[in-house]
């Protein structure tokens, strides 16, 4: 059974511990973010100084030695996208280094690049994957649950090493750093409190009143969800709120799945549709207009120049030709809307000769 730390004296004692042998740790996180409303930083799983411990913020009432040294050193991470989410929003800040093994291992060429595999790859493990979608809010966790969380990060300071190890022999440890940077950076810079979260993905078809039907639909299902504790999606998913607008905004009625059809649910969802229908035409959120691009044949000359050219360079790195341009940003340079260095990292461009 892995070492659980739930009180603030044990958690002290670690760092205290740790933070003058290890700058360099490796962590993973678990959330609910599959059983709540608000999801909650449920278990930290650390291996540093030689030490696999698994850390639980719920039962902790002062973080702040775990948080000073976790943001004063190098971490390791595995897909660390949702972790550094996580952790700066828990602790307002991120480590001033964060290397990522998924990165790394996709800049090697591996096609397979989940934790399991990688295990696999370098140490020929398999890992049991059975806690995956597991209440971490719930207590007392398993003894299964336990065993998954702390197989998450046992292996990734080894990993680490590998990858750099192999980084190096390829002369790409610096597209390594370059990628990783800009990574934390998109966390650092993502802005969590956007004002019109309502304008989803798939939301741009939608016509001025479809738009006032999703807003509405939005803010329901936000505050049917917080009164249930749940999910969003567990109440209605975003595809189908997109449906549900554009048939409204035809004056057509729609049939809700029967966990809405209770006389008070089904009360809020009327309010919220009547409060869309009486708005006026000078009311209506406007649509955004993305800017015209002319996409004659010299524009697609130019987008297919530059996807050739990415494929090429990457068959001859052999890595995934997404890592070096996305067909959208291949677009934005063949229209002139950017140039390369606002969008690409250094080494993409060498690659690229852009």
């Amino acid at each position: 059974m892995p070492t659980l730390i739930q009180d603030s004296q044990s958690l002290l004692e670690l760092v205290q511990r740790i933070a003058p042998v290890a700058p360099t740790c490796a962590i993973d996180t678990e959330a609910d973010s599959l059983h709540r409303y608000k999801e909650s930083l449920c278990l930290i799983q650390l291996s540093a100084g030689g030490e696999n411990v698994l850390i639980d913020p719920l039962a902790i009432d002062d973080m702040q030695p775990f948080a000073e040294y976790l943001c004063a050193c190098e971490v390791w991470m595995h897909g660390a996208d949702y972790d550094m989410t996580m952790i700066r929003r828990e602790y307002g800040k991120l480590p001033p280094v964060v290397w990522d093994t998924q990165i790394g291992a996709r800049l090697l060429g591996l096609r397979k690049f989940g934790l399991s595999d990688l295990v696999e790859h370098w140490f020929g493990v398999t890992l049991v994957k059975t806690s995956q979608k597991a209440d971490w809010g719930k207590r007392p966790m398993t003894p299964t649950m336990l065993e998954y969380a702390i197989n998450d990060v046992v292996y990734l300071l080894p990993m680490g090493e590998c990858i750099v190890e192999e980084l190096l022999d390829l002369g790409r440890y610096d597209w390594f750093v370059q990628s990783c940077e800009a990574a934390r950076k998109k966390i650092l810079e993502r802005d969590e409190n956007r004002e019109e979260a309502w304008r989803i993905n798939g939301s741009g078809r939608l016509n001025p009143r479809g738009l006032a039907y999703l807003r509405a639909l939005w803010q329901w299902r936000d505050a049917e969800a917080a009164s249930w504790d749940k999910p969003s999606f567990m109440v209605v998913n975003n595809k189908q709120m997109i449906e549900w607008a554009d048939l409204l905004a035809q004056d057509m009625t729609i049939s809700l799945p029967r966990h809405l059809q209770r006389p008070e649910r089904l009360r809020r969802y009327e309010k919220a549709l009547a409060s869309a229908a009486a708005l006026s035409d000078e009311e209506l959120p406007e649509k955004i207009k993305a800017p015209r691009r002319k996409k004659d044949s010299a524009f697609e000359k130019a987008v297919d120049a530059i996807i050739q050219k990415r494929d090429a360079a990457a068959t001859a790195l052999n890595i995934d030709p997404s890592l070096l341009i996305a067909r959208s940003v291949a677009e934005s340079l063949a229209a002139g809307e950017m140039q390369p260095a606002d969008c690409l990292l250094p080494w993409q461009i060498e690659q690229l000769n852009l």
